[in-house]
């Protein structure tokens, strides 16, 4: 397992409003493998005040636990800095949301 496989995992998992991936709107910060069993996700939300902040979190351990099941531990840290902004959007989440 290395950390590409992680993020082609999430995704996977979609941001409620929006439709898209969490991945390519930029929400992913950076995925840390420790171990085969254990890892770590840096993320936020599109605004600090984000009602969905643990659905989105807990939707990607999830999706991470149900796909990976020799993992034990799924750390999800949820961070409001550095601020998300539209330019972390990849050009397919642009395209998709017709910006």
């Amino acid at each position: 397992m290395d950390k590409n496989d992680i993020y082609k995992m999430l995704e996977e998992v979609q941001e409620p409003m929006l439709g898209v991936d969490i991945v390519n709107l930029g929400l992913v910060y950076e995925v840390c493998v420790k171990d085969d069993k254990d890892i770590e996700i840096v993320m936020t939300t599109r605004n600090e005040d984000c009602m969905l902040a643990e659905y989105i979190a807990l939707s990607a351990r999830d999706h991470l636990a149900e796909r990976m099941r020799n993992l034990e531990h799924i750390d999800i840290k949820m961070v409001s800095a550095p601020k998300w902004t539209k330019d972390r959007m990849s050009r397919y989440a642009q395209y998709l949301l017709d910006l």
